[in-house]
C-alpha cells in the first residue's frame, strides 16, 4: 500500500477522506505547507490514528503528540521473571533489581500535547482522541517552530526544514537532521497509504525539493556525541557505555570483553523491547551490576544510544550461546501495551541498524537469525519456562523485514511443503489476555501472531508445550504464553492440508492454523529441512550448540551437552536456518587472560521447532531440499 505518488490527487475516485480534509485544513489554517504536515506525520505514524491509545512513549495520534504522563510505565524487562539475562550456568543466576524510578522529570519531548493545547486552546481530550484535532495541534507546533527560528510563514516546504526538525524534540542536532532528512525523503518519494481507520490518505510526490538544511545551525541545539560508535551514516548515533568494572568479591560486570568476530563469529541481531522509559533504561544500563546489550532505540524520534561493542558480549538474551554470537537492540517499548504502538521513525532507524550490522558481519536476514527476545531457546530443561517473551505479538515483523529490504512473500508453488508464516498484521487480530490483569482481554489490535490448535477448527484445544508446563498444563491465550502461536515470517514444515486449515509440525506434534485463500495467514516457501535418520525413533533437541567434552582444554570446565525436555520424532520435518559447529565461550573473570572460545567437532542445525528456534545434532538427521 506505500506507493509513489506522480500527481497531485488521490489515485481513487471519490470523496476526500476525512482525514486528508484535516490535513489541509490544518495547513490552512497555520500557514504550513500540507505536504510538510503529511511528511511529518507519516513519519511518526504512518497516518494511523491508533484508535486515541498511546504510543509507547506517551505519543496520540497521527502527529504523535506527546502526554507521557498518562502513558509510562515500569517494570523493565530484565528485572522481571525468573531468566538469568547471561544464561551461562558457569557463573551464578542473575537477576537484577529495577534501580530507577519513573517520578523523574520528563524532557520536553514527552509533553509536545500540553504545548499543543496551549497553542490551539483546545483540550487535553480533544488533542488525545480527535484526529483532526492532533493534526491541528501538530500544524500549530511547527508553526511555533518556525517562528522561534525566526522564519516567516512560506508556502515552499524547502524552508521549513529547521522547524521539522525541532519538532522531532531531539535534543542534538544530529539527531534532529536524520528526521528531517528522513520527513523530506518522504515528501520527495510521496506515499499513500489505508490508514487503520480505512481512510486513504496520500502525498503527492515532489522528487525535485531541496530543503534548506542550514537552517539546523540556527536551531540551538547540542552536538550528538558519536565519537566510538558503531552505526551507519544514515542514523544518529552516541556512546554511552555500559561499564566494565569489578565490585564485592570476584563480581564484575556488565559484560564481557571479547575479540568478535575474531574469536568466534556473530551470527545473531535480537530484538528486545524496553518495558520501560528511555531515560531509565539508559540509567540501568550504565550500573555496572545490571546487565546490558548492544544498542538502545529512542521511540519518539529513533535515536540511537550504544553501550557495549559489536567485539564484546553483551548479556541480554538469557542464553549464553546466544549471546555469545549476538548483538542486542533494546527498543523502547511495552509487550504487554498492544495499543503502545512504535513510532515508524524507530522503525526505520532500527532497520538500518540492522541492514549495517548485517552487512557488517554476514548475517543472514531472516527470522532465524534476526532473532526476537521471544524466539531465543531455554538452555536447559529448567531455564525454558523462565525465558522471556518480548518484543512480543505486536512488533510488526512484516513491516519490519520490508524496510530491511526483506520483504517475506511467496518464493515455492501453491502446495509446496515449506510455509512462511505471513498474515496482515492490521487485520490479523487474535484474542489475546492479560495485557492489563491477569485473564482480562486485551485490546483488540494487529498482530504478527497466528494461535495454533491440534485439530483443523478453533473448537479444538490449543496446542500444548511441554517445556513451559513440564505438567501437561494447557496452553492459553495469555500475550506472554507463546506456547502455541507462530509469528510473521518464521518457516515451517506443512504435515497436512484440510480445506481452510494448514498442520505444520511444531514442538514434535501436528498443530493447525487457519489459512483460508481470501485471507491467508502462509503462503508457500522452499528451503532446507530436517527429520531424524533412517532408525530413530526420536532425537533430542538443544537449547544451544555446545562442544563434546573432548574438545574442552585443561582449564576450562566442560559444560554439559543437556538436551530440552522436548523430541523430534521420526516422520517430522523441521526448517534449518543454519549448519555450525559446537562453540562455547568461557568467560567468568574480569580479568581477560583465562577467557577461551572452545570449537568442537560436533556440528549442529539450528531449527525453528516451535516458537523459539532450537538445536539438533547433525550427526542425528538427515538434510533434504523442500521446494
Amino acid at each position: 500500500m506505500l506507493l509513489p505518488l506522480l500527481g497531485a490527487a488521490p489515485s481513487e475516485a471519490g470523496p476526500t477522506a476525512p482525514l486528508q480534509e484535516a490535513f489541509a485544513a490544518a495547513a490552512a489554517a497555520y500557514d504550513v505547507p500540507q505536504s510538510v504536515l503529511l511528511g511529518v506525520s507519516y513519519l511518526q505514524s504512518r497516518w494511523d490514528e491508533h484508535g486515541g491509545a498511546a504510543s509507547v512513549s506517551g505519543g496520540y495520534g497521527p502527529m504523535h503528540l506527546t502526554d507521557a504522563r498518562a502513558a509510562l510505565a515500569s517494570a523493565p524487562h530484565h528485572s522481571e521473571g525468573t531468566e538469568d539475562p547471561r544464561g551461562d550456568s558457569a557463573r551464578p543466576p542473575l537477576h537484577p533489581a529495577a534501580p530507577i524510578s519513573q517520578d523523574t522529570e520528563l524532557p520536553v519531548r514527552l509533553e509536545t500535547l500540553t504545548k499543543a493545547a496551549e497553542l490551539t486552546g483546545l483540550s487535553a481530550e480533544e488533542l488525545r482522541t480527535d484526529p483532526a484535532a492532533n493534526v491541528a495541534g501538530g500544524a500549530a507546533l511547527l508553526a511555533a517552530a518556525q517562528e522561534e527560528l525566526g522564519e516567516p510563514p512560506s508556502d515552499d516546504p524547502a524552508r521549513w526544514y529547521g522547524a521539522v526538525a525541532r519538532f522531532s524534540g531531539a535534543d542534538d542536532s544530529a539527531t534532529a537532521a536524520t528526521y528531517a532528512d528522513d520527513v523530506f525523503d518522504v515528501i520527495r518519494t510521496g506515499k499513500e497509504r489505508l490508514t487503520d481507520a480505512g481512510q486513504r490518505v496520500s502525498l503527492a510526490a515532489r522528487p525535485d525539493l531541496a530543503p534548506e538544511t542550514g537552517q539546523l545551525a540556527r536551531a540551538g541545539l547540542r552536538g550528538a556525541a558519536a565519537a566510538g560508535t558503531e552505526c551507519p551514516a544514515t542514523v544518529s548515533c552516541e556512546w554511552i557505555p555500559a561499564p566494565y568494572e569489578e565490585f564485592g568479591e570476584g563480581d564484575y560486570g556488565n559484560h564481557d570483553k571479547g575479540q568478535r568476530p575474531a574469536s568466534q563469529s556473530i551470527e545473531y541481531i535480537v530484538v528486545h523491547d524496553t518495558e520501560g522509559a528511555w531515560e531509565g533504561v539508559l540509567d540501568m544500563v550504565q550500573d555496572p551490576t545490571y546487565v546490558s546489550w548492544q544498542y538502545s532505540l529512542r521511540s519518539t524520534d529513533g535515536h540511537i544510544a550504544q553501550h557495549v561493542k559489536a567485539k564484546d558480549v553483551a548479556w541480554h538474551a538469557g542464553n549464553w550461546f546466544v549471546n555469545a554470537k549476538s548483538i542486542g537492540l533494546e527498543h523502547e517499548g511495552f509487550l504487554a501495551s498492544p495499543d503502545a504502538w512504535y513510532t515508524e521513525a524507530m522503525y526505520r532507524s532500527s532497520a538500518r541498524l540492522v541492514k549495517y550490522l548485517a552487512k557488517k558481519y554476514d548475517i543472514p536476514l531472516d527470522r532465524q537469525h534476526i532473532l526476537g527476545h521471544d524466539t531465543v531457546p531455554g538452555t536447559t530443561t529448567a531455564t525454558v519456562p523462565g525465558m522471556h517473551t518480548d518484543p512480543g505479538p505486536y512488533w510488526d515483523w512484516r513491516h519490519y523485514f520490508s524496510l530491511l529490504g526483506r520483504p517475506f512473500g511467496p518464493t515455492a508453488r501453491p502446495g509446496s511443503g515449506v510455509v512462511t508464516i505471513l498474515p496482515h498484521y492490521a487485520t490479523n487480530r487474535p484474542e489475546f489476555t492479560g495485557c492489563a490483569s491477569a485473564g482480562t482481554p486485551c485490546a483488540v489490535h494487529g498482530s504478527s501472531a497466528v494461535r495454533l490448535y491440534t485439530g483443523p477448527g478453533e473448537e479444538y484445544p490449543l496446542v500444548k508445550d511441554i517445556g513451559l508446563r513440564p505438567g501437561g498444563g494447557d496452553s492459553t491465550t495469555g500475550v506472554n504464553d507463546i506456547g502455541s502461536r507462530v509469528s510473521t515470517g518464521q518457516q515451517y514444515a506443512v504435515a497436512e492440508r484440510r480445506g481452510d486449515w494448514t498442520a505444520i509440525w511444531y514442538l514434535g506434534q501436528k498443530a493447525w492454523f487457519k489459512n483460508t485463500k481470501k485471507a491467508p495467514t502462509a503462503v508457500p516457501a522452499k528451503g532446507l529441512v530436517i527429520t531424524p535418520k533412517e532408525g530413530l525413533d526420536s532425537v533430542p533437541v538443544y537449547g544451544r550448540a555446545y562442544p563434546e567434552a573432548s574438545a574442552y582444554p585443561a582449564g576450562v570446565p566442560v559444560q554439559a551437552v543437556s538436551p530440552l525436555s522436548y523430541k523430534l520424532p521420526k516422520g517430522q520435518r523441521y526448517v534449518v536456518g543454519d549448519k555450525l559447529p559446537g562453540q562455547y565461550y568461557y568467560a567468568v573473570t574480569f580479568a581477560t587472560d583465562a577467557h577461551r572460545v572452545v570449537t568442537g567437532e560436533d556440528l549442529y542445525y539450528q531449527i525453528q521447532y516451535g516458537h523459539r528456534v532450537a538445536f539438533v545434532r547433525a550427526a542425528d538427521v538427515t538434510v533434504s531440499s523442500v521446494r
